[in-house]
């Protein structure tokens, strides 16, 4: 990858978010799905993103700066974090905000555990991000926990199911697709 991002802030509410300037590329996806080891593989540094047994661990905004005005940005997940409701809203609706909001958002990046198919709430995630016309490409994780046939049959299953956005098999522990993912990601920062 052509880049080597550098934390930069947590943001628990959105009047803490860096300014809207630059480029940047976001990950979500339902808690406990590999986004944050995603992350990790996806940038080459081990620790980068905080990785746990436990869902729910990411629950700020984070931005990683990539140079002058590029961004990385992981989003609390969603769906099975076992963390009070009220917790669980305060982070769908920062979440929101920054969806809605950020122009410099040029991509998004959404895991999907490939042994689960598209959840309601990734299918929500994938309406309202269509609807904001934000180009998304899903990260179908855990790509080794299945033979190499079922894998590509959940992909075709998953992708007929989200309508034309492309999907690509992930794994951390292989390295499938973290490549086609740097590329795309790089594509949209418009990293030379």
């Amino acid at each position: 990858m052509a880049f080597a991002p550098i934390f930069m802030l947590s943001a628990a509410h959105p009047r803490d978010f860096p300014p809207d300037e630059g480029l940047e590329v976001a990950l979500v996806g339902r808690s406990n799905s590999g986004k944050s080891t995603a992350l990790n593989r996806l940038t080459g540094i081990h620790k980068l993103a905080r990785v746990s047994k436990t869902p729910g661990r990411t629950q700020l905004v984070n931005f990683f700066a990539i140079g002058e005005e590029r961004r990385l940005v992981d989003l609390p997940g969603y769906g099975f974090a076992r963390v009070p409701r009220a917790t669980q809203a305060r982070w769908q609706s920062l979440v929101e905000t920054y969806l809605g909001t950020r122009r410099s958002l040029a991509g998004l990046l959404l895991t999907v555990d490939v042994r689960r198919r598209l959840m309601e709430h990734d299918e929500r995630m994938l309406l309202r991000v269509r609807e904001l016309g934000i180009p998304v490409l899903l990260l179908l994780t855990k790509a080794d926990k299945l033979s190499r046939q079922a894998a590509i049959a959940e992909q075709r299953a998953i992708a007929a199911g989200a309508a034309g956005v492309p999907a690509v098999l992930f794994s951390a522990l292989t390295n499938q697709g973290i490549a086609e993912a740097q590329s795309q990601v790089e594509t949209w920062l418009k990293v030379q």
